[in-house]
């Protein structure tokens, strides 16, 4: 399941092609219930975030999505999926926490919440831009019970600001044509960026404790 999941990743851009030739306008609701559900859903942190972004942007370039409808659909998405995930964490999060659960690994939960000592209230724009910590920082948020009105106004910056910054750079450079042919090293790229942040903290943290 894993190499199925990497291989998705790393060739989204031929997945892609494939669904909107099958369902044509079908591709804007698979690629929200995706985005949905990797921000969403404290189950699929695996699920492609910036990838997915980014090569949603490239296809639009080539005519066959329409960049507005993309950005219209897949920041609602965003926003919408930490909106249910800040609620979940709410009202069962700390009973999922504590539990033994095989479905929520603990230390993406330990990660976000580290994440928060670190940054505070900002975290919920700032996790936007990094794999794992994304999906568990409004879980985190609601089992803290931040505020929903201070909440709300990081969620719906970050998500504009993280969709429309990956959107934008499939689109004026997915298609490139050194970017074409390295598409898969480009994927590679982005999601080695997203995670340099939580490496390098990781880092920090195992250099304190020695």
């Amino acid at each position: 399941m894993t190499m199925n999941i990497l291989d998705i990743i790393l060739h989204l851009d031929k997945y892609l092609n494939v669904i909107i030739q099958s369902l044509g306008l079908g591709t804007y609701l698979i690629l929200f219930l995706v985005l949905f559900c990797e921000t969403g859903l404290v189950i699929t942190p695996f699920l492609p975030g910036d990838s997915l972004l980014f090569t949603a942007g490239a296809i639009a370039a080539m005519g066959s999505l329409d960049l507005a409808t993309l950005f219209l659909a897949l920041a609602t998405a965003a926003i919408a999926g930490d909106s249910i995930n800040y609620f979940i964490g709410k009202s069962t999060g700390y009973r999922i926490a504590k539990g033994n659960t095989r479905l929520v690994k603990p230390e993406y939960i330990v990660r976000a919440q580290d994440f928060y000592a670190r940054y505070g209230s900002i975290t919920i724009f700032l996790a936007r831009f990094i794999p794992i910590v994304r999906t568990f920082a409004p879980f985190v948020a609601g089992i803290g019970e931040m505020k929903y009105t201070k909440f709300v106004s990081y969620n719906i910056f970050g998500g504009l600001v993280w969709t429309g910054l990956f959107l934008c750079g499939g689109y004026f450079f997915g298609n490139l044509p050194a970017v074409k042919q390295n598409f898969s090293v480009i994927i590679l790229a982005i999601i080695f960026i997203s995670l340099l942040p939580a490496i390098i903290g990781f880092i920090q943290q195992k250099w304190a404790h020695d």
